[in-house]
């Protein structure tokens, strides 16, 4: 039996680097994506995995990504996990800077990706098998909360994005999944929206019961990829029991009501 094969983008760190591992882990053979070379050859030396060093706002390096994808083995599943947030202002105050970049990374950078790596999908899988898409998204593409702007904007574009190409998919063996994490404890999310302030970004989770880890969106991802091809799960909503809702965060203990 071939070997099923991944390819996961944002592969450096947090959520990215965690999917990539539970798929090794799993027998799939990954091919994981980032920037920062240094990392990356961690990660392949650990996993096995294939890397690629490419930046997703590079036209010319997701270019390059594509043809060493399809020249290797081509691809069954795509995660679109590269993304981030930058800067926590208001509307009025925040910067036009930090939503471009915001925008490029996060939405432009996932249609660039998908629009090169869809046939390669199409080129290595056939019904009765399915491709997969996944977009790792954010429950801030579902819910706008003060500070938000740019990062909501952003997810609430990206959102839309894999909602459209649901539909322009339709007929196709190609799955299109969204998994959109809320609060998630990783060594950089918070670190850079918040330049570099690392007490800034301890405070975000200081004293919250449990947030959740990178693996547990790791699970969702593949548990949702490996599934019956004939089930597509459209969406998956994942926030620890602490976080009802962006804006609304538990501190201190989880305790039971009782009468």
């Amino acid at each position: 039996m071939t070997r099923r094969r991944a390819v996961v983008t944002g592969a450096s760190s947090g959520i990215g680097e965690a999917t990539v591992r539970l798929f090794a882990s799993r027998g799939w053979d990954v091919v994981g994506v980032a920037r920062r070379a240094d990392r990356l050859e961690a990660l392949a030396a650990e996993t096995g995995a294939h890397v690629v060093v490419a930046d997703v706002t590079v036209q010319a390096d997701v270019d390059r990504l594509r043809d060493e994808v399809a020249a290797s083995g081509g691809a069954d599943v795509l995660v679109c996990n590269a993304g981030g947030a930058f800067g926590m202002d208001s509307v009025e105050a925040s910067s036009a800077d930090d939503w471009a970049k915001m925008f490029d990374v996060n939405v432009l950078g996932t249609k660039r990706v998908i629009s090169a790596l869809l046939p390669v999908l199409r080129n290595t899988v056939s019904a009765p098998d399915a491709a997969s898409i996944v977009g790792v998204t954010s429950i801030a593409g579902h819910v706008a909360y003060e500070g938000g702007g740019g990062y909501n904007a952003a997810k609430f574009a990206e959102r839309a994005l894999f909602s459209v190409l649901r539909l322009e998919l339709a007929g196709e063996p190609i799955r299109v999944i969204e998994v959109a994490p809320g609060m998630v404890h990783t060594e950089e999310f918070s670190l850079v929206r918040f330049g570099g302030d690392q007490a800034r970004a301890d405070a975000v989770y200081d004293n919250v019961p449990d947030p959740l880890v990178a693996a547990d969106i790791a699970e969702a991802i593949v548990h949702a990829v490996e599934l019956p091809a004939r089930v597509n799960i459209d969406l998956i909503t994942v926030k620890p029991v602490a976080q009802a809702a962006p804006h609304k965060v538990i501190k201190g203990d989880l305790k039971m009501k009782r009468a």
